[in-house]
């Protein structure tokens, strides 16, 4: 880890397909994002490129939040995303860029996460804590093969 980005790896026992589909649906983005202890409200989440999104976390315990939004510059299904986020408060500048690789496996799929230009502000080594919870949230959903009833 540098001061200014993040980078990540797992292996998920799930299809890219349905990994995808944790980054790129409302709902599923909402459950596994943000990270234990904080809620999301996605205000808007428009996944093609060129597209905008909007969200907030909300920390349950304090009741504070904070809203930050993107846009969507690289979408290959099943395989790569590339997003920006800035953070609506002016404490914290800049544009971060995030990147997500997903390569089919044997056993599922390999997740790499980038994310580059962290605001000086927020240490990075707590940037990362808060993906690794995310990440064990987003393989809580996604690997379970739950049939309809």
């Amino acid at each position: 880890m540098s001061e200014n980005k993040v980078s990540l790896h797992r292996v998920i026992k799930a299809s890219p397909e349905k990994v995808y589909r944790a980054f790129t649906e409302t709902l599923a983005i909402a459950s596994w994002l943000p990270p234990y202890g904080f809620l999301c409200t996605v205000h808007n989440m428009d996944v093609r490129v060129g597209g905008t999104f909007k969200m907030s976390f909300h920390n349950f315990t304090t009741g504070n939040g904070h809203s930050f939004g993107g846009e969507y510059l690289e979408l290959k299904p099943n395989e790569f995303i590339k997003y920006t986020d800035k953070f609506d408060d002016p404490n914290l500048p800049g544009v971060m860029t995030t990147s997500v690789w997903l390569q089919k496996t044997s056993v599922g799929t390999e997740l790499r996460v980038l994310q580059e230009n962290i605001p000086a502000v927020i240490p990075a080594e707590m940037c990362y804590l808060g993906w690794q919870e995310s990440l064990e949230k987003l393989i809580k959903l996604v690997e379970p093969e739950i049939p309809d009833a």
